[in-house]
């Protein structure tokens, strides 16, 4: 037994010996060949971008590639050389979909640079991004099931199994179809408002009575965050099938009210005047919307409505809040009596006369 070991031992001294030698030199002239890319084009290129994010992963995939050349010419009678080779391959195989992945993956940055956010184009550059990230998920999903397909059909038994599950691929893909269901419907459901742009990256959504923006977008849900810093986690199949708003799909500017219950005696026209000269005096209203309205009227009090405009949402929050404050500091100092209160009737009764 230990005659056989010596004897493999020696047989693969050169072939492994030569192997070290190929990997290292593969290896320096990955680096240097990295290190003259770096220093001969720009940090910000279109081809930067994508040799930064891949770079690792393709020198070591030319290591592999250096490797499975030199266990492809060594001798056949090596002991052990075909599981090296499959290893070898396995890995090479690896290594490749791990560059195709960080390649695809640095699409995002790339459109992100090619579309600026400009004035007046935001939408154009939102729109851009969010359908990129969607793609870019579903092609690397494709790429990583690829890869794994691949390196899985490199095992003689592996390969037998597929062609003998060809005949049963009926039966096993509907009861797959059913069992993935919830994943391919979320995937679909991405596809579909990558296409159709419900939405898009810093978009301003109320969901489920929460007031959110998209902060992330993957294959399968969508991250929201919601105007407290909390995160609300929503699959993407639910925006397929229920209702939500949108504050800003073609514009960001918003229309706000504040209501005031008050007294009918209370005159309508200082509070209008009242109420324009608080919108003027705010940075925050951008000119377009004033309105002052008796909208309800019931049988103790009147409902006004003080109705304005904002850039964004969050401008439209604060401004809602400081009119509502102003109007009910103006009420209290001006007309404190025409504040909302219960009337009464007293009657007099039979009793009462005698």
């Amino acid at each position: 037994m230990q005659a056989i070991l010596e004897e493999g031992v020696k047989a693969w001294l050169d072939t492994a010996a030569l192997s070290l030698l190929a990997v290292l030199a593969a290896y320096v002239f990955s680096r240097i060949v990295a290190f003259l890319v770096r220093r001969l084009s720009k940090t910000t290129s279109v081809a930067r971008l994508f040799f930064d994010a891949s770079a690792r992963a393709l020198g070591m995939a030319f290591c592999l590639l250096v490797l499975n050349g030199v266990l492809e010419a060594a001798p056949d009678d090596l002991p052990f050389l075909d599981n090296f080779q499959q290893l070898a391959t396995v890995l090479l195989v690896i290594s490749v979909t791990w560059a195709a992945v960080r390649c695809t993956s640095s699409i995002g940055e790339v459109i992100v640079k090619l579309n600026p956010v400009l004035e007046g184009q935001w939408k154009r550059a939102r729109k851009v991004e969010t359908q990129t990230r969607f793609l870019v998920r579903g092609l690397n999903i494709v790429i990583v099931l690829l890869g794994t397909g691949i390196a899985l059909m490199t095992f003689d038994p592996v390969r037998q199994l597929g062609t003998s599950l060809l005949a049963s691929a009926g039966v096993g893909g509907i009861i797959l179809g059913f069992a993935a269901r919830p994943v391919l419907s979320n995937l679909l459901a991405g596809m579909q408002i990558a296409l159709t742009q419900p939405f898009r990256i810093d978009d301003v959504l109320h969901v489920q009575g929460e007031w959110c923006w998209v902060e992330e977008v993957t294959a399968t849900y969508v991250v929201l965050r919601v105007w407290d810093l909390r995160r609300l986690v929503v699959p993407l199949q639910w925006f397929i099938e229920n209702p939500f708003q949108n504050w800003t799909r073609n514009s960001a500017d918003l229309i706000g009210s504040a209501m005031i219950w008050t007294d009918y005696g209370i005159p309508i026209e200082p509070l209008r005047e009242e109420y324009a000269r608080l919108l003027r005096a705010s940075s925050a209203w951008d000119g377009v919307t004033e309105s002052v309205q008796v909208v309800d009227a019931g049988d103790k009090a009147i409902q006004i409505r003080f109705l304005m405009s904002a850039g964004d949402s969050s401008t439209l929050w604060n401004l809602r809040c400081d009119m509502r404050e102003g109007m009910i500091r103006f009420i209290q100092n001006q007309y404190p009596e025409y504040l909302p209160r219960h009337r009464a009737q007293m009657l007099e009764t039979a009793n009462e006369l005698l």
